[in-house]
């Protein structure tokens, strides 16, 4: 009988109920990794990449780029102020999707239960397997340093969400694992910045309320979050106790596709919001190429956040992904902006069902937003 419920090398003479045993692996800084790879030259050089020129955003650097202030979704041009020696490279999808692939066949050849999140990203089930989770992330983590020159870092848990918060406690290179008897405490002192869900403004909110760790959340009952905050209350009232009962689904059916961007810096013109829209539909496309598979596509759309934290979406029936109706329906939702500054664009698709057909682009298919 497989001992599931035994986690850590630590924990040898004790044994735990039946729980799961999620793996959460986080690539680091993905694409600036790869093309590290690819150009041994740059080694301990700064690196982004993205859109060097004004109008672009990093996508993202490397850690001594981060130790000057670059961070993912920063204007090119600030990123060289602030790092005059930053190395810009263009973005190289196929390298990245061929990288990410290397790394899945070796997650599948530990278990068959594992649940791609992007190219950098994914949750494996190791419930069942007769081994240390600990242990196992350890194992992943080498073999895909071995077979591909990348590092990753491994979160360990008892559920998909606490799994994603704990890979982020060890990066680079590193793992961190929260046992079933560490939830409530952990649980305690995490900000509630680290929730899913909970943005800055959600978390400024809080503060105000004098809310800043979950163990402050969790004062407030059932009833009470709803009342407070809907149907996302009810959520946050079991995720701030770390409870989270989604399984890892390696045949999820994905409904849509969307790329989007918070940039650091709002886009104050509409031609800015034209050149960050035109990166983001090119990134799109290649994750389309790259996921999507044979997927039909019925609608397309994009997303507008402003600087006042309102939002609004604009979409319409159309069965490819083209520049000129992604820009058609931006333009659309520009008019209702009234001058805001934008913080954050989006552009995405959504798939048809199975037993349906893509639509074509039907021009006199109201335009509507929610």
């Amino acid at each position: 009988m497989a001992n599931s419920g035994t986690w850590l090398p630590a924990a040898r003479g004790a044994r735990f109920r039946l729980v799961r045993k999620i793996i959460h692996l986080d690539m680091d800084c993905f694409y600036a990794a790869v093309e590290m790879r690819e150009r041994p030259e740059l080694a301990g050089q700064p690196v982004a990449v993205g859109g060097g020129s004004r109008r672009g955003v990093v996508t993202t650097c490397n850690y001594e780029a981060r130790a000057f202030g670059v961070r993912s979704a920063m204007p090119g041009f600030k990123a060289r102020e602030i790092c005059p020696q930053l190395v810009f490279l263009p973005v190289r999808f196929d390298l990245y999707r061929a990288a990410s692939a290397r790394v899945r066949e070796i997650l599948c050849d530990v278990t068959p239960l594992v649940e791609p999140l992007s190219l950098d990203e994914a949750s494996l089930d190791v419930t069942a397997l007769d081994r240390f989770a600990w242990d196992l992330a350890k194992e992943i983590r080498q073999r895909i340093f071995e077979k591909t020159g990348l590092t990753g870092s491994a979160g360990i848990a008892p559920n998909k969400m606490l799994a994603k918060i704990a890979s982020d406690w060890r990066k680079p290179n590193g793992q961190f694992a929260i046992t079933p008897d560490q939830v409530a405490a952990f649980m305690r002192d995490l900000p509630v910045r680290k929730l899913w869900g909970v943005g800055p403004k959600s978390a400024e909110k809080f503060a105000t309320a004098g809310i800043q760790t979950c163990g402050d959340l969790q004062r407030f009952s059932l009833p009470e979050m709803i009342a407070r905050h809907g149907k996302w209350g009810g959520e946050l009232y079991h995720l701030c106790r770390g409870e989270d009962d989604r399984p890892v689904e390696p045949h999820r059916i994905r409904k849509s596709l969307s790329k989007e961007c918070t940039y650091l810096e709002n886009l104050e013109s509409l031609d800015d919001c034209r050149a960050a829209m035109d990166d983001l539909i090119a990134e799109l496309r290649e994750e389309l190429r790259g996921q999507a598979g044979d997927r039909r596509i019925r609608k397309i759309f994009v997303k507008m956040k402003f600087a006042d934290f309102t939002r609004i979406t604009r979409e319409c029936l159309a069965d490819e992904p083209a520049r000129a109706i992604f820009h058609r329906l931006f333009e659309t939702a520009w008019r209702s902006a009234d001058g805001r500054p934008v913080r954050l664009l989006g552009t995405g698709v959504r798939f048809a069902d199975s037993a349906g057909g893509g639509a074509p682009l039907d021009i006199t298919q109201p335009l509507f937003e929610f």
